[in-house]
């Protein structure tokens, strides 16, 4: 069984994803190797060694360095010739769905998204995935090779091996209608910080903490902790805090080793962006708040009393 692990990038690394998914998919055995896509990515190509990868094929050209779909499902469909793989590993994010997608169709090849695991069942691989609102787990697989997988955010963590790569240039002919589109400009979030599907620690605010200014609360213990600042899909709609930062069933599923949840009832379409969380704590001052049936450390009180003094505790306890 032979893998490709799209290794998405940005500013020089690869994305924590990304290298969770080529963890895993060395986990399963056989032929595994990353595909790099880029310009002037040498270097991450190599940086991909130390996390198990033995071969990196490598698309650098001007043409990959804006983080357009369409030039990469040209360089994609050239490395799948070039390796003969049957499988093809993507972690979710807004670029990779649309490479995905996008290979699909131009490689007549199955694709099954928000796979959350995998598993080779006679010699054939499967993959496990969430339905019926994540109340079920099912098993699905593909019916041709190239089989083509969307990995859930943050289902399967990085593993730093070791070792070095071999990097094997790929040259791509770009069809026409790839370069129609180009990117006059490229904007960046100022932030601080991990973003949510990368932190470890995640504060999460509902309407609980009753204003926008009472995200204040949420901040100060994230930055505590050192973690991120996540929110309901309620606050955000709300105008309350961005849209990045929804975690939920519309939102970014996250799995963090720790949770805490403000002012956060724990309604159904939440609790699928979360449950995979290592440890889940809640702070809600109505006792019979869903989220305390699946929290494991619950808290019944007023925000605005209980959270400064864990922070301050907690900046107490690393002083």
């Amino acid at each position: 069984m032979s893998t490709l692990v799209f290794l998405e990038h940005h500013g020089g690394a690869i994305q924590k994803g990304a290298l969770g998914v080529l963890a895993r998919a060395l986990a399963l055995g056989g032929d595994v190797a990353g595909v790099v896509v880029g310009h002037g990515v040498a270097d991450v190509a190599v940086s991909a060694g130390a996390y198990g990868a033995a071969m990196v094929y490598v698309v650098d050209a001007p043409a990959f360095e804006a983080p357009l779909p369409q030039p990469r499902v040209d360089a994609l469909e050239a490395v799948v010739a070039a390796s003969s793989a049957e499988n093809i590993l993507f972690a979710a994010s807004v670029l990779s769905a649309d490479v995905a997608a996008g290979l699909s169709a131009r490689l007549d090849a199955g694709l099954n998204w928000d796979v959350t695991d995998f598993a080779v069942e006679g010699g054939q691989l499967v993959a496990k995935r969430p339905a019926l609102a994540d109340s079920v787990l099912v098993t699905v697989g593909w019916t041709s090779t190239p089989r083509i997988a969307l990995v859930r955010s943050g289902s399967f963590e990085p593993v730093e091996t070791g070792g070095s790569a071999t990097v094997h240039d790929v040259a791509v002919t770009l069809q026409d209608f790839s370069t129609g589109a180009q990117m006059v400009e490229q904007a960046h979030e100022q932030a601080s910080g991990p973003s949510i599907e990368d932190a470890d620690v995640i504060v999460a605010g509902g309407r609980g903490l009753g204003t926008p200014e009472g995200f204040r609360l949420a901040e100060e213990l994230a930055a505590a902790l050192g973690g991120a600042v996540a929110a309901t899909r309620a606050v955000v709609d709300a105008g309350w805090y961005p849209y990045a930062t929804q975690v939920g069933q519309t939102g970014k599923s996250v799995s963090p080793k720790l949770y805490i949840a403000l002012g956060i009832s724990g309604a159904i379409q939440h609790k699928v962006g979360m449950q995979n969380s290592g440890s889940i704590v809640a702070i809600n001052k109505d006792p019979n708040a869903p989220i305390f049936d699946f929290a494991d450390f619950g808290v019944v009180g007023d925000l605005n009393q209980v959270v400064p003094k864990l922070a301050e505790l907690v900046r107490a306890r690393k002083g």
